[in-house]
Protein backbone atom coordinates (compact mmCIF):
# COMPACT_ATOMS: atom_id res chain seq x y z
CA UNK A 1 0.00 0.00 0.00
CA UNK A 2 1.27 3.72 -0.45
CA UNK A 3 -0.15 6.92 0.63
CA UNK A 4 -1.40 9.24 -0.98
CA UNK A 5 1.44 11.02 -1.88
CA UNK A 6 3.19 8.18 -4.00
CA UNK A 7 -0.28 6.75 -5.89
CA UNK A 8 0.41 3.79 -7.63
CA UNK A 9 -1.22 0.94 -8.55
CA UNK A 10 -4.01 0.03 -6.45
CA UNK A 11 -4.31 3.36 -4.73
CA UNK A 12 -8.17 5.17 -4.48
CA UNK A 13 -7.87 8.94 -3.92
CA UNK A 14 -11.17 9.99 -1.46
CA UNK A 15 -12.18 13.38 -0.63
CA UNK A 16 -10.66 14.54 2.49
CA UNK A 17 -13.08 14.61 5.44
CA UNK A 18 -13.42 17.62 7.83
CA UNK A 19 -11.96 16.18 10.87
CA UNK A 20 -12.57 17.85 14.19
CA UNK A 21 -9.45 18.68 16.27
CA UNK A 22 -9.69 17.39 19.59
CA UNK A 23 -9.79 19.88 22.80
CA UNK A 24 -6.18 17.97 24.87
CA UNK A 25 -2.83 19.41 23.32
CA UNK A 26 -1.87 15.39 23.02
CA UNK A 27 -5.21 14.92 21.05
CA UNK A 28 -4.91 16.84 18.43
CA UNK A 29 -4.44 15.37 14.63
CA UNK A 30 -4.17 16.71 11.14
CA UNK A 31 -5.57 13.81 9.35
CA UNK A 32 -5.66 13.33 5.61
CA UNK A 33 -7.13 9.99 3.81
CA UNK A 34 -6.75 7.10 1.09
CA UNK A 35 -8.63 4.58 -0.33
CA UNK A 36 -6.86 1.34 -1.14
CA UNK A 37 -7.71 -2.03 -3.23
CA UNK A 38 -8.22 -4.42 0.03
CA UNK A 39 -7.52 -8.32 -0.81
CA UNK A 40 -4.48 -10.37 -0.42
CA UNK A 41 -1.63 -9.22 -2.23
CA UNK A 42 -2.08 -5.94 -3.89
CA UNK A 43 -5.26 -7.16 -6.05
CA UNK A 44 -7.86 -4.93 -5.71
CA UNK A 45 -11.53 -7.07 -4.50
CA UNK A 46 -13.44 -4.75 -2.09
CA UNK A 47 -13.24 -1.15 -2.28
CA UNK A 48 -11.89 2.14 -0.75
CA UNK A 49 -10.41 2.67 2.91
CA UNK A 50 -9.54 5.67 4.67
CA UNK A 51 -6.09 6.03 6.21
CA UNK A 52 -4.65 8.80 8.79
CA UNK A 53 -1.40 10.06 7.32
CA UNK A 54 -0.39 12.28 9.78
CA UNK A 55 -0.56 13.77 13.10
CA UNK A 56 0.65 16.91 14.55
CA UNK A 57 1.70 16.64 18.58
CA UNK A 58 3.74 19.29 19.99
CA UNK A 59 6.86 17.38 18.83
CA UNK A 60 10.36 18.79 17.69
CA UNK A 61 8.75 20.37 14.83
CA UNK A 62 11.34 20.74 11.96
CA UNK A 63 12.23 17.25 12.18
CA UNK A 64 8.63 16.04 11.51
CA UNK A 65 8.38 19.34 8.90
CA UNK A 66 10.84 17.28 7.41
CA UNK A 67 9.89 13.67 7.85
CA UNK A 68 6.15 15.16 6.28
CA UNK A 69 7.91 16.80 3.26
CA UNK A 70 9.75 13.43 2.05
CA UNK A 71 6.42 11.82 2.31
CA UNK A 72 4.95 14.69 0.55
CA UNK A 73 7.14 13.99 -2.13
CA UNK A 74 6.76 10.28 -2.32
CA UNK A 75 10.17 9.26 -0.64
CA UNK A 76 9.04 6.89 1.95
CA UNK A 77 12.65 5.30 2.48
CA UNK A 78 14.42 8.76 2.36
CA UNK A 79 11.38 9.57 5.11
CA UNK A 80 12.01 6.08 7.18
CA UNK A 81 15.61 7.02 7.40
CA UNK A 82 15.16 10.62 8.55
CA UNK A 83 12.77 9.11 11.15
CA UNK A 84 14.63 6.64 12.79
CA UNK A 85 17.49 9.39 12.94
CA UNK A 86 15.12 11.26 14.76
CA UNK A 87 14.08 8.64 16.97
CA UNK A 88 17.30 7.84 18.15
CA UNK A 89 17.69 10.99 19.70
CA UNK A 90 14.08 11.32 20.59
CA UNK A 91 12.54 7.96 21.08
CA UNK A 92 9.43 8.81 22.98
CA UNK A 93 8.11 11.19 20.35
CA UNK A 94 4.66 10.03 19.58
CA UNK A 95 4.73 11.92 16.03
CA UNK A 96 8.02 10.52 15.19
CA UNK A 97 6.78 7.20 15.67
CA UNK A 98 3.66 7.25 13.82
CA UNK A 99 5.08 9.11 10.77
CA UNK A 100 7.35 6.18 10.75
CA UNK A 101 4.43 3.82 11.14
CA UNK A 102 3.40 5.90 7.97
CA UNK A 103 6.89 5.09 6.08
CA UNK A 104 6.75 1.46 6.59
CA UNK A 105 3.02 1.33 5.33
CA UNK A 106 4.13 3.86 1.78
CA UNK A 107 6.93 0.92 1.41
CA UNK A 108 4.61 -2.10 1.49
CA UNK A 109 6.49 -3.09 5.14
CA UNK A 110 3.06 -4.05 6.39
CA UNK A 111 4.08 -6.65 9.08
CA UNK A 112 6.50 -4.03 10.52
CA UNK A 113 3.99 -1.31 9.87
CA UNK A 114 1.47 -2.97 11.96
CA UNK A 115 4.06 -4.49 14.97
CA UNK A 116 5.05 -0.49 14.95
CA UNK A 117 1.23 0.73 15.16
CA UNK A 118 0.12 -1.74 17.86
CA UNK A 119 3.55 -0.93 20.27
CA UNK A 120 2.46 2.48 19.89
CA UNK A 121 -1.33 1.63 20.91
CA UNK A 122 0.27 -0.31 23.97
CA UNK A 123 2.06 2.79 24.87
CA UNK A 124 -0.81 4.93 23.81
CA UNK A 125 -4.10 3.45 23.63
CA UNK A 126 -5.67 7.13 24.20
CA UNK A 127 -4.62 8.14 20.45
CA UNK A 128 -7.55 7.03 17.62
CA UNK A 129 -5.07 7.17 14.69
CA UNK A 130 -3.01 4.87 15.29
CA UNK A 131 -5.89 2.10 16.01
CA UNK A 132 -7.32 3.26 13.02
CA UNK A 133 -4.12 2.30 10.61
CA UNK A 134 -4.05 -0.84 12.28
CA UNK A 135 -7.56 -1.35 10.69
CA UNK A 136 -6.22 -0.30 7.88
CA UNK A 137 -3.41 -2.69 7.54
CA UNK A 138 -5.51 -5.49 8.62
CA UNK A 139 -7.75 -4.69 5.87
CA UNK A 140 -4.94 -5.06 3.55
CA UNK A 141 -4.26 -8.80 4.86
CA UNK A 142 -7.89 -9.43 4.72
CA UNK A 143 -8.72 -9.19 8.87
CA UNK A 144 -12.20 -7.94 8.26
CA UNK A 145 -13.08 -8.38 12.07
CA UNK A 146 -9.77 -7.64 13.75
CA UNK A 147 -10.11 -4.58 11.38
CA UNK A 148 -13.52 -3.74 12.89
CA UNK A 149 -12.24 -4.56 16.97
CA UNK A 150 -9.12 -1.69 16.26
CA UNK A 151 -11.80 0.93 15.07
CA UNK A 152 -13.73 0.16 17.47
CA UNK A 153 -10.55 0.78 20.15
CA UNK A 154 -10.47 4.17 17.96
CA UNK A 155 -13.94 4.98 18.52
CA UNK A 156 -13.64 4.55 22.22
CA UNK A 157 -10.36 6.59 22.20
CA UNK A 158 -12.35 9.20 20.46
CA UNK A 159 -16.15 8.87 19.69
CA UNK A 160 -15.74 11.54 17.51
CA UNK A 161 -13.37 10.38 15.34
CA UNK A 162 -15.05 11.03 11.82
CA UNK A 163 -12.22 8.51 9.70
CA UNK A 164 -12.64 5.69 12.23
CA UNK A 165 -16.56 6.17 12.01
CA UNK A 166 -16.26 6.16 8.17
CA UNK A 167 -14.27 3.21 8.21
CA UNK A 168 -16.04 1.21 10.58
CA UNK A 169 -18.84 1.69 8.39
CA UNK A 170 -17.07 -0.01 5.16
CA UNK A 171 -15.86 -2.17 7.41
CA UNK A 172 -19.58 -3.30 8.45
CA UNK A 173 -20.45 -2.96 4.31
CA UNK A 174 -17.59 -5.83 3.95
CA UNK A 175 -18.77 -8.05 6.29
CA UNK A 176 -22.10 -8.28 5.08
CA UNK A 177 -20.90 -8.49 1.31
CA UNK A 178 -18.83 -11.82 2.35
CA UNK A 179 -21.11 -13.04 4.93
CA UNK A 180 -23.75 -12.86 2.22
CA UNK A 181 -22.23 -14.46 -0.21
CA UNK A 182 -21.05 -17.38 1.72
CA UNK A 183 -24.61 -17.97 1.90
CA UNK A 184 -25.31 -17.78 -1.88
CA UNK A 185 -22.09 -20.19 -2.49
CA UNK A 186 -24.08 -21.94 0.00
CA UNK A 187 -27.55 -23.07 -1.95
CA UNK A 188 -30.34 -21.25 -3.60
CA UNK A 189 -31.31 -17.95 -1.65
CA UNK A 190 -34.34 -15.85 -1.47
CA UNK A 191 -34.18 -13.17 -4.34
CA UNK A 192 -33.99 -10.29 -2.13
CA UNK A 193 -31.13 -11.63 -0.28
CA UNK A 194 -29.43 -11.49 -3.77
CA UNK A 195 -30.86 -7.86 -4.64
CA UNK A 196 -29.31 -6.83 -0.97
CA UNK A 197 -25.53 -8.11 -1.96
CA UNK A 198 -25.83 -6.52 -4.85
CA UNK A 199 -26.65 -3.32 -3.29
CA UNK A 200 -23.59 -3.54 -0.96
CA UNK A 201 -21.77 -4.00 -3.93
CA UNK A 202 -22.57 -0.79 -5.32
CA UNK A 203 -21.85 1.09 -2.18
CA UNK A 204 -18.46 -0.55 -1.97
CA UNK A 205 -17.52 0.30 -5.47
CA UNK A 206 -18.91 3.60 -5.76
CA UNK A 207 -16.15 4.38 -3.29
CA UNK A 208 -13.89 4.39 -6.08
CA UNK A 209 -13.23 7.66 -7.86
Amino acid sequence: MRSQYSGGPGVLPLEVLDVPTATSPRRQHVTSEIGIGIGIGRTPVARAFLCVALLSFPAFADEAADIRALLARGDPAAALARADVALAAHPADVPLRFQRGVALMDLGRDAQALAHFERLCEEHPELPDPWNNIALLQVRAGRIEAARAALDNALRADPAHRIARANLGLVHLMLAEAAWQRLVDSGPVDPALGHRLEAVRALLAGARP
